[in-house]
């Protein structure tokens, strides 16, 4: 049985881990990295329920991040899969 939980994205990622900071940009939780570096300083995001003030950290499948409101859980993806509508795909850390 697929349980869903509302209110909860998921982003799938090819690599072995995404930076928090570039996870925010990409999930449209922020419009950009100083925004991102701000929510992150003031211990806004919380990385498995725990504040997290670190913006380089590295978000591995698996892990739930959540920032006011939203949530998402990162998940691993194969590189020849598709990704389902509603979830979004990254290939590794942007630079």
């Amino acid at each position: 049985m697929k349980v869903e939980l509302k209110g909860v994205g998921k982003i799938g990622i090819t690599g072995e881990y995404i930076r928090l900071d570039a996870l925010l940009k990409f999930a449209s939780f922020v419009s950009t990295g100083g925004e991102a570096k701000i929510l992150i300083q003031n211990g806004e995001v919380f990385v498995g329920g725990n504040p997290c003030t670190m913006r380089g950290r590295k978000i591995k499948p698996g892990e739930v991040v959540r920032l006011g409101g939203r949530t998402i859980v990162v998940a691993a993806k194969g590189g020849s899969q598709q990704t389902p509508a509603g979830e979004i795909s990254a290939s590794g850390d942007p630079q």
